[in-house]
């Protein structure tokens, strides 16, 4: 819808505005942050993205995805120790470990309630030859992955040229097939305006995405609370007009409990309840669960552990 497109206008004065005045304004305490933090844990995409990845790492996140407490510390806040309901939302890991992660999330029979993510198409950066990103995600999705996070090929975006840009990843979609859901980063800190993150968010839901993420985690710039508002807007706008809901994803640089609570935040403002679930709700993360955990044993103990106290992924 190229009219849509170009009525877009952003106005980069007041988004930044918004965005302070969210954290300012809104801040949640004792056992409410509790909550939220438990609910932030469902919705993270527990992530490894790195080049010294083995089978070994992949076990030890796919373990930390099913319990991502301790038993004594979910017991402390009230829940059976056999309670199915707190885990991350996904396991994210490159195709070349999709097989691994499947394979350990069956091995703890969570396999149901747990899916693998796989980043795709040239990740992180998107230069690699179509059909080369096609075929990885049909690579993926044959070893189990139900989760697809593509990547943008950002010059597209920089250039204009929204309707290759759109063809592009309706090809990425199709791909995925009827079972795998697609989550579109944007890739925000290289599209070079907020106006372009707008267009590329309107465009990824129009081509079909199931989600729409900001970043890689590998640009200089990842998450930010003002491409969020940006985002979500888009999403709302999206929903307003067709009906559809798209979800959401940031990813890069969420590393604390606060992080997680502002972005639980947004949500709730800008989008509503509904998506504040990880069918609507994702946070790529690999170090944020360690200190969510430490909180929550703050909220028990009174006081905080060393993060070497915990397990790790």
């Amino acid at each position: 819808d190229f009219g849509w497109l170009n009525s877009v206008h952003v106005n980069l004065p007041a988004i930044k505005w918004h965005a302070t005045l969210l954290q300012s304004r809104h801040s949640v305490k004792k056992e409410w942050q509790a909550a939220w933090l438990l609910r932030a844990i469902t919705c993270i995409d527990l992530t490894t993205l790195g080049g010294d990845d083995t089978a070994s790492n992949i076990a030890r996140l796919c373990a930390k995805a099913a319990h991502p407490l301790s038993t004594d510390l979910l017991v402390a806040l009230g829940f059976d120790e056999n309670d199915e309901r707190i885990t991350t939302a996904a396991v994210c890991v490159y195709p070349a470990r999709v097989a691994d992660a499947t394979s350990n999330l069956k091995k703890l029979g969570v396999a149901d309630r747990i899916p693998v993510a796989s980043v795709a198409t040239g990740f992180p950066s998107g230069q690699y030859l179509l059909r080369t990103r096609l075929e990885e995600i049909r690579t993926a999705v044959e070893n189990g992955a139900t989760e697809i996070d593509i990547v943008i090929d950002r010059s597209l975006a920089l250039t204009h040229q929204w309707e290759k840009l759109y063809q592009e990843i309706q090809q990425m979609k199709e791909a995925c097939g009827p079972k795998a859901h697609m989550k579109t980063i944007l890739a925000v800190g290289e599209l070079g305006s907020l106006t372009n993150v707008y267009k590329a968010a309107l465009v990824a839901m129009m081509a079909g995405s199931d989600f729409i993420k900001t970043s890689t985690g590998k640009e200089a710039v990842n998450a930010t609370l003002p491409v969020g508002v940006v985002m979500c807007r888009a999403i709302r706008n999206y929903y307003q007009r067709v009906g559809y809901k798209v979800g959401f994803k940031p990813a890069g640089g969420i590393r604390t409990s606060k992080d997680a609570l502002n972005w639980l935040i947004l949500m709730k403002e800008e989008l509503g309840t509904s998506w504040l679930y990880p069918d609507l709700f994702r946070i790529g993360a690999s170090g944020l669960l360690g200190d969510i955990e430490r909180q929550l044993y703050h909220y028990v103990t009174g006081r905080y552990a060393a993060l070497h106290e915990f397990s790790v992924c």
